[in-house]
């Protein structure tokens, strides 16, 4: 197994992240969402390497197969983590692709280290730019929302993410786009990650705002979202996310959920090679908007 040293937690302890490379030419770095593993991008990881590209898929720390910290979850860390990716590969002219809470770190690695061997970066469901409602931030989700979550991560956690994988996915009584095994499979991926780094990482992307980190963002951007996205409610994220970054390229995936990569496989595969390899999104079978 392959792991790249991300330095050392606030015990002195080294902190270790598992990674998996695939193919070969211009790097792909695919981040995961919250709370599952490098292993939710399974059909990228099956198809983008045929496409002439590297594709690198890492676990981030507390979750998958990489060290479980106590600490670290905030997102300049996260970011930090990120870059050691980037470094320790020695990657350039890289795409990073950030689903939900990835998202998140894309953007605050593009301020922090000023985007260094970045070229493009895609937003897929990301909970940018701010998802608490504050005084400042009307257009965000109540802090009683958040709140439900957290509790029902200390009070049952094997529960919540059975649940919350229902929803994930748009699974309902009458409607199923996500199979049982998929559930069985995204629970198994779940639960293997410390009660802590869920948790932890629960607060910081529903607290931490990255207005000021995308407005640093000048490089080519691809943002994606579903239309009925109720883990991450479109109308808070994809819509001000592309606000945000007036030269991106927003696509809006009519009728999907939040589990995009699985609901919609093929086209996420198919407008992420457009966007890596030609630089725009040559289909028309998405409601396409440019701000």
């Amino acid at each position: 197994m392959s792991y790249i040293k991300a330095g050392t937690d606030a015990q002195g302890r080294d902190v270790k992240l598992f990674y998996t490379d695939l193919g070969s030419g211009d790097p792909v770095v695919l981040i995961h969402g919250w709370p599952l593993s490098h292993e939710m991008w399974d059909y990228q990881l099956a198809e983008l390497p045929k496409q002439n590209l590297r594709v690198i898929a890492y676990d981030r720390r507390g979750f998958g197969k990489s060290t479980q910290t106590w600490d670290g979850y905030d997102y300049d860390t996260l970011a930090d983590d990120l870059k050691a990716v980037l470094d320790e590969l020695d990657l350039q002219n890289v795409t990073l692709v950030g689903f939900s809470m990835g998202g998140g770190e894309v953007a605050r690695y593009m301020s922090r280290h000023g985007g260094a061997r970045v070229s493009r970066v895609a937003f897929v469901g990301s909970v940018t730019p701010f998802m608490l409602k504050t005084d400042d931030n009307p257009d965000g989700i109540d802090a009683s929302v958040f709140e439900e979550i957290y509790d029902g991560l200390k009070k049952d956690r094997a529960d919540f993410l059975q649940t919350f994988s229902k929803q994930f996915y748009g699974n309902t009584l009458i409607s199923h786009p996500a199979s049982d095994g998929q559930l069985q499979g995204d629970f198994n991926r779940a639960y293997v990650a410390s009660q802590k780094a869920t948790l932890d990482c629960a607060h910081a992307f529903a607290e931490t705002d990255f207005r000021a980190d995308l407005a640093t963002i000048t490089i080519p951007t691809l943002i994606i979202h579903g239309e009925d996205d109720k883990t991450v409610p479109i109308e808070a994220s994809g819509e001000r996310t592309a606000k945000a970054i007036p030269h991106a390229h927003y696509i809006v995936y009519e009728g999907n959920a939040h589990g995009v990569f699985y609901l919609s496989k093929e086209r996420l595969n198919q407008d992420l090679v457009a966007f890596i390899q030609e630089g725009v999104i040559t289909r028309q079978s998405v409601s396409t908007t440019t701000y």
